[in-house]
């Protein structure tokens, strides 16, 4: 009897959370810092789920390599070479993507730039720069789509934070700062849209095996920043698996949660306040299936 129990509860558990999954395909979805590590990996988890992928990134090399990776999984690609830490080239970003497809369904927020060192190895560009990227850079393309997705009611902002936004990590000053201002702005942009149709999940990941630390600066003392970095970022124990985070992203975006986080790597695991169906307390307005999604529908 137990056993049987158990089974009927586990299929009751899996039925509700299919429910809460609402269907993407046809969805248009934008990626910053797309052609490479967790960017990619995420885009190519929209593709396979039926979306059309818009990423963008500084090298065009990489861009064109990723949309090789990604036309091989169908749907429409769009890659746009430009910096998001420049507020223009990050807005106009989303322009390029509006143009080609008519809208922004969904917009992850993903690109970074990490610098290592002790505070004294550090310039104030450092500081300029990690929050030119890390929070202009999620501020800019977000307030380019919410118009557009409060006005059809429908909308997902995916902010790529880090657990560094929420526990200041030694030698990693500049980014922390920006990234604790990032979890700030995420998390309140969250509040503001209440009710609106468009849901921000915060993401707070520990390290993830996307060899970040090769395209790390590295100051101070360059050789050893490098190897406590690198190895923390290699060790199962310290770091997740990146198709893994993925997977956990998206489903935390089409389940429309508050936060997503990274287990593996010891992110914060508490659960969305307020509970019920919304995730944070919100009502579940968008529960009824959505109606199809075409490129190029308003």
């Amino acid at each position: 009897m137990l056993g049987v129990a158990g089974a009927a509860w586990w299929v009751a558990r899996r039925r509700r959370r299919a429910r809460g999954r609402e269907p993407l395909d046809g969805r248009v979805v934008a990626i910053t810092g797309g052609s490479r590590g967790l960017g990619l990996v995420l885009a190519e988890e929209f593709a396979r789920l039926g979306c059309h992928v818009a990423i963008c990134a500084r090298d065009r090399g990489e861009l064109e390599r990723a949309r090789e990776r990604l036309e091989a999984l169908g749907g429409e690609v769009l890659v746009h070479a430009c910096d998001v830490g420049d507020r223009a080239e990050a807005r106009g970003f989303l322009e390029v993507v509006d143009a080609r497809f008519g809208r922004t369904d969904i917009l992850v927020n993903n690109a970074g730039i990490i610098s290592t060192g002790p505070l004294g190895s550090h310039a104030d560009t450092d500081f300029g720069t990690s929050l030119d990227v890390m929070f202009w850079g999620v501020y800019e393309p977000s307030m380019a789509v919410i118009e557009g997705m409060r006005r059809r009611e429908y909308g997902r902002i995916v902010n790529i934070t880090s657990l560094g936004g929420k526990i200041a990590v030694p030698h990693l000053l500049p980014y922390a700062s920006a990234k604790f201002a990032a979890v700030g702005f995420s998390e309140g942009l969250r509040a503001e849209l209440a009710g609106s149709g468009v849901y921000v999940t915060t993401v707070v990941p520990g390290l993830m095996r996307t060899g970040s630390y090769l395209n790390a600066e590295f100051a101070g003392r360059p050789r050893w920043e490098f190897a406590w970095f690198s190895v923390l970022g290699n060790l199962p124990l310290t770091s997740t698996d990146a198709g893994s985070a993925a997977r956990r992203i998206v489903r935390a975006a089409r389940r429309r949660r508050r936060r997503g986080h990274d287990r593996a790597a010891g992110a914060d695991r508490r659960a969305p306040a307020g509970g019920g169906a919304g995730g944070d307390g919100e009502p579940p307005r968008d529960r009824e299936p959505l109606p199809p999604a075409r490129p190029g529908s308003p």
